[in-house]
């Protein structure tokens, strides 16, 4: 028995009340219920054992939310698939993976790739009909487990989680229950006077990625009503935000320029207390820029997907204390966190507020040694963590490392930038060199000479980008980073 089986136990016990808005239109907490229990059934019948893994073609729709809490509520690991890939790339994600059981829409099931991998791997499938009130079902010809070699079971995974694939291809991550309890457990606790009575939970970020799983965890832990959206867009989450006046709010970076952008008015954001962010680092000058237009403190966080959330953050009482002296940092280490920096090369820990790269122990993720990860950063005394860039991205221009993050922050002060995408791509001569995607400002025009000029004032030769591409939007991953994949295909095109 796992905390979140415990918890979606009990929820099946009341079946009062709304569960999920989508769309402006609610779904009772018994229509969730009922497709919980009905998948449950499902899942029995096919003999599938505690740990089983279930992989889920994940779109933001209710039917998914109802699979994830049936697959933790009947103690069995959520494999998560991405419906939004291609189906040439999906299948293959399907062979290699061999799950036993997959979950998808009856418009997934169409997808003949995809169902005849399915058929192919010797997997169940079954399919969650549009219809709040339709019963899930098996999909015809794969209503039993005939595979061999499938992907094992095992009872301490919750789930396979897809890390954001800002770099490079998305990896899976298996996350225990032990350490998605752990983690969620550990955040502060919740701000002076918040409030009591259960709020509605908006989530704009996918499924598919560590910010949904972590909602997930919460919509199964507290019961809190939620508000979910197929992607972020202003004029929904205005209306949103008119219905539920929430005193909490989360905005991604790329989200807070969206609404900058659209010129949000300040009363949009009445009754809001903060506005907690995270997925990728906060720039300080979008940070100021929110907090001058909307009045509203930022919480911002650091986290991983293999640390199964946020390890550190900023609270309502750090925002009083240190905000005027620690603007930029991604919030303070949790209880039950250590942080250290190292030297990338020898390994050697370094003194508190020099920049290395970043490792973590501690009881709140289960570790007793340190875990290394790809992120440069400092740590201080007071223990708020700043991120300054990747190790794993870094650009090298004729034997000369490049750091994207650092070419993003200049040209991303041009008074006509909106948002800024820095990769390197080949060169026969130097191995790789620079190049940016740019987002303009609304209204705002800027031409690649005057960038790459404003750049080249502002940097070493070497940092400086040797082509910049004005696009109306970047290709993204699923929690609104840019792809630097598919940004660096615009170069190579």
């Amino acid at each position: 028995m796992t905390f979140l089986s415990e918890r979606i136990e009990a929820n099946l016990r009341q079946d009062d009340g709304l569960a999920i808005e989508f769309q402006g239109a609610w779904t009772s907490r018994a229509q969730v219920n009922g497709r919980i229990r009905a998948l449950m059934a499902l899942f029995d019948a096919c003999g599938l054992p505690q740990g089983g893994p279930i992989a889920v073609l994940v779109r933001n729709h209710p039917p998914q939310v109802a699979a994830i809490m049936a697959i933790w509520g009947s103690r069995r690991c959520y494999v998560i698939l991405n419906a939004l890939m291609p189906d040439d790339r999906l299948a293959a994600d399907l062979a290699r993976l061999k799950p036993p059981m997959v979950v998808g829409e009856s418009a997934d099931w169409a997808r003949e790739p995809l169902r005849a991998a399915v058929a192919a791997a010797g997997a169940a499938g079954i399919e969650l009909p549009p219809g709040a009130d339709e019963p899930p079902r098996f999909v015809a010809g794969l209503e039993a487990i005939t595979g061999q070699d499938l992907m094992p079971a095992d009872a301490e995974i919750a789930v396979h989680m897809l890390s954001s694939g800002t770099t490079g291809a998305p990896k899976r991550v298996p996350l225990s229950h032990e350490r998605l309890e752990r983690i969620q457990f550990s955040m502060p606790a919740p701000e002076p006077d918040a409030p009591r009575t259960p709020q509605v939970r908006f989530l704009f970020g996918s499924l598919a990625h560590m910010i949904g799983v972590a909602t997930m965890f919460g919509f199964a832990a507290a019961g809190s009503p939620l508000a979910l959206f197929e992607k972020f867009t202003v004029p929904e989450w205005r209306a949103a935000m008119a219905r539920h006046r929430p005193a909490f709010i989360s905005l991604p970076p790329a989200a807070m320029r969206m609404v900058l952008d659209a010129d949000a008015p300040r009363e949009a954001f009445e009754g809001v207390r903060a506005i907690h962010t995270g997925t990728s680092p906060l720039p300080v000058e979008l940070a100021d820029e929110m907090v001058r237009r909307y009045g509203v403190p930022i919480l911002a966080t650091y986290g991983a997907t293999e640390f199964a959330g946020a390890v550190a953050s900023w609270t309502l009482p750090d925002v009083e204390t240190y905000w005027a002296t620690h603007r930029g940092a991604g919030g303070r280490l949790h209880a039950g966190v250590e942080a250290r920096t190292v030297d990338p090369d020898s390994g050697r820990p370094l003194d508190a507020g020099a920049e290395g790269l970043l490792e973590l122990r501690g009881a709140a993720l289960g570790l007793t040694e340190w875990l290394r990860t790809t992120d440069r950063g400092r740590i201080d005394a007071e223990e708020f963590v700043w991120i300054t860039g990747r190790a794993d991205n870094a650009i090298v221009r004729g034997g000369f490392k490049v750091h994207p993050d650092e070419v993003v922050a200049v040209l991303e002060r041009h008074p006509a930038v909106r948002e800024v995408c820095v990769v390197g791509i080949g060169d026969v001569r130097l191995g790789q060199t620079p190049v940016a995607a740019v987002i303009l400002a609304s209204g705002a025009s800027a031409t690649e000479a005057e960038l790459i000029a404003w750049a080249r004032d502002r940097l070493l030769p070497y940092q400086t980008p040797t082509r910049i591409k004005i696009v109306a939007d970047f290709p993204r991953t699923v929690s609104l980073k840019p792809s630097g994949p598919e940004v660096r295909a615009l170069f190579e095109a």
